[in-house]
């Protein structure tokens, strides 16, 4: 069967909002709703975001007729230290194929920012490992190390066919040995720490089992139907120490000596996730381990700066043959404190900062045009996607306190919460009038809900079932509820007579958006008579607090997930401990194992791990069972309509998570000469920076960014 490519979505419009930010937000990105074509993609002129081009082709590219390299590169061909360009790549290199390219020029270094070296961060700036990956905001599936793919007709069995002639940074060969070490010698070994992931899962849940025929063949054969293997596939970005996605490859050659099956001196404690065999293992920490990606890492001071330089064997290539990065060297600073990070890009430290990671907002983009003449950088704004906001909250379903567990399953209390909450004032207040008010949702770009008439009216039914401001509305709920003022002190009691406390937990020292959102929610929700307290906690003391029923509600977490509702669909069914139904979630991680029926004499409270059944009949129950339906229906009509069918249930029995304003601007700042770096009109859906399944800017290929003017940012000669 012909793999599906993804599948076309229009973008989700928001002119209204976008002409209420005012002249200074407008003039830093505009947008546009075209779709990427499917033959575009040999160039643009005009470059650095600015360019006609939109989108990215969802064909791939043909080679071209010949490559070209960097100068620096030239040079140690010159001098024998390397094999020409053309044996350093592929039989058939991948062609980067966004629409909105111009021709680069090599040379040069970009200065960057990280919260730390260690941080998933560092690794969504690169794909390079990556077995497929996302295009066109999610929009479409495209390939990655592996050139093509197909599964059959019930998608039972996936084969996956990989580039010929690819190499590590090492100039070694890579070959499906390089995945099988992780399969077999990692996952598949009990010492081992490393999980399968999703994709290695058939829809029953079972392992997948997976052969070789060949250095450059994979076959993937599951028990059941796996429909969502490519879009898994694609999520994350692979490799390193799988702490923002599955490692999935690893250079077998290097790390293998650190392994106790072929190395008996290896240490006793090689498996850990300190251990010598994850530190090795890590080429973002190792400078000494190969790697996929367009730079490799030459040098780390733990606490101050990772220094990277372009790897000569990288796979990718623009459509006129260069072989990327165009840019030689990176060198990312670790600034921890969010505040100092703002004043440092002000003062022209850095020429590329992703938004998101150092914790830029909106109400930094005056500060930073006023510092554009002395900084030399710009501001540019991609759509988050989020469906929540960057903060929503979000009761304990599973709370261990009986009656207040009771009162929070009751739709009607969840409802009257959302309805006394002012989201108006938070769009104006916090996100100057931008994105769209929301009950909260999953991503509004996720595809379900651009599918024919009904997608888009699923999806508006549920942000628009409870985020009008109606105070009265929401008392009424209550006084049905029987959550009155029985005293007369001004502060409604439970429906027996008992005071009534909510609890707003949140990580300690939340960011600005959190903070605020969160004050504004709580100052409306007393406003109806409700006694409301907050409090700040460490954020190690969140999980066990929460996973075992402690923590009665959450307001730090905001819900940005995509770019289709089943490849992580934790927020709409309760499938694990983190989110609304912890409990719950727990033990549907444990259904069909043994701990599926241990310790049911226990309270559940008391059993290890805290896990609970849904109610026979209730809302966790039925969507376990239309979620365990989408696994195993290979029709994606077919998984569409089911997941309308889940939607319903948050509609008319929710909300179960309460968001504030969908799809914000995300703000990056890039310096006025660096090209390449695509605007919000240049991309499918204007842009998808919140969740980290779509890796951003990992997605558009900082590879191809290159310098107008390379000799004024480093050159080409210069030392890293």
């Amino acid at each position: 069967m012909t793999p599906t490519v993804g599948t076309n979505r229009r973008a989700f419009l928001l002119g209204s909002a976008a002409a209420a930010a005012g002249v200074m937000l407008g003039a830093c990105s505009t947008g546009d709703d075209t779709a990427g074509d499917d033959t575009a993609g040999n160039g643009t002129k005009g470059g650095g975001g600015k360019a006609d081009g939109v989108g990215s082709s969802k064909k791939p590219l043909s080679a071209p007729a010949e490559f070209h390299e960097a100068p620096m590169l030239a040079a140690q061909v010159k001098a024998g230290d390397l094999p020409p360009v053309k044996d350093r790549l592929p039989a058939r290199p991948y062609v980067v194929p966004h629409n909105w390219l111009e021709p680069g020029k090599f040379g040069g270094e970009l200065r960057m920012m990280t919260p730390k070296v260690s941080d998933g961060q560092v690794r969504e700036y690169m794909y390079g490992h990556s077995i497929l990956r996302y295009l066109n905001d999610g929009m479409d599936i495209g390939p990655g190390i592996a050139e093509s793919w197909e599964s059959n007709a019930d998608a039972s069995e996936w084969t996956l066919h990989f580039r010929e002639g690819l190499k590590w940074s090492d100039g070694k060969p890579w070959t499906t040995a390089d995945i099988l070490f992780w399969w077999e010698d990692l996952v598949l070994d009990e010492d081992h720490s490393a999980v399968p992931p999703d994709e290695m899962r058939s829809g029953k849940g079972t392992l997948a089992k997976m052969t070789a025929p060949d250095d450059f063949t994979l076959v993937l054969t599951y028990d059941a139907p796996a429909p969502l293997t490519a879009d898994r596939l694609a999520t994350w970005v692979s490799g390193g120490n799988g702490d923002v996605g599955p490692i999935w490859t690893l250079p077998r050659h290097y790390v293998e000596q650190f392994h106790p099956k072929y190395n008996p001196d290896a240490p006793a404690d090689w498996a850990s996730k300190d251990g010598v065999f994850y530190t090795k293992a890590d080429f973002v920490r190792n400078p000494e381990c190969p790697t996929l990606t367009g730079w490799r890492v030459t040098s780390v001071k733990e606490g101050e700066v990772l220094r990277w330089e372009r790897n000569p064997y990288y796979w990718c290539v623009d459509p006129d043959g260069n072989q990327l990065p165009f840019v030689d060297r990176l060198i990312m600073s670790v600034v921890q404190d969010a505040q100092v990070g703002k004043l440092q890009v002000q003062e022209g430290r850095y020429d590329y900062v992703h938004g998101p990671f150092a914790q830029l907002a909106l109400a930094d983009v005056a500060g930073l045009k006023e510092t554009a003449d002395r900084s030399g950088v710009e501001t540019v704004l991609w759509d988050n996607g989020d469906g929540t906001g960057n903060a929503c909250f979000f009761f304990n379903y599973d709370y261990h306190d009986e009656k207040m567990r009771k009162l929070i399953r009751e739709p009607a209390f969840r409802q009257a919460l959302s309805l006394a909450f002012n989201r108006a004032e938070v769009q104006k207040a916090v996100h100057f009038g931008m994105g769209e008010a929301t009950t909260g949702t999953m991503s509004p770009k996720a595809v379900e809900y651009h599918v024919g008439s009904e997608g888009p009216d699923v999806y508006r039914s549920w942000r628009d079932a409870y985020n009008a401001y109606d105070p009265e509305a929401a008392k009424k709920l209550l006084d049905e509820l029987g959550v009155v003022d029985k005293d007369g002190d001004g502060k409604r009691e439970m429906p027996g007579g008992d005071k009534l406390t909510i609890v707003l937990t949140f990580a300690a020292n939340p960011n600005d958006v959190v903070s605020q959102s969160n004050n504004l929610m709580v100052r409306d929700w007393r406003r109806i008579g409700l006694d409301v307290r907050e409090d700040p906690i460490p954020p190690e003391s969140m999980d066990p607090g929460w996973q075992s029923g402690k923590i009665m509600g959450r307001g730090d977490w905001g819900v940005g997930d995509g770019p289709n509702c089943l490849v992580f669909p934790q927020w709409i069914v309760p499938i694990e401990p983190t989110r609304w139904a912890p409990l719950e979630g727990q033990f549907y991680n444990v259904r069909g194992t043994p701990a599926e029926n241990a310790e049911r004499d226990k309270d559940p409270y008391d059993r290890t791990p805290p896990r609970m059944e849904p109610e026979p009949g209730g809302p966790i129950e039925r969507l376990w069972k239309l979620y365990d339906q989408c696994k195993v229906e290979p029709d994606e009509m077919k998984r569409h309509q089911l997941v309308w069918e889940i939607t319903k249930i948050h509609v008319e029995e929710g909300p179960f998570f309460q968001g504030s304003v969908a799809n914000t601007p995300s703000l990056t700042v890039a310096h006025r000469d660096l090209g390449n770096v695509p605007r919000k009109e240049n991309l499918a859906q204007g842009g998808f920076t919140a969740p980290w399944i779509h890796p951003t800017p990992a997605v558009y290929d900082p590879e191809a960014y290159f310098w107008r003017n390379p000799d004024e940012h480093g050159g080409s000669g210069a030392g890293a």
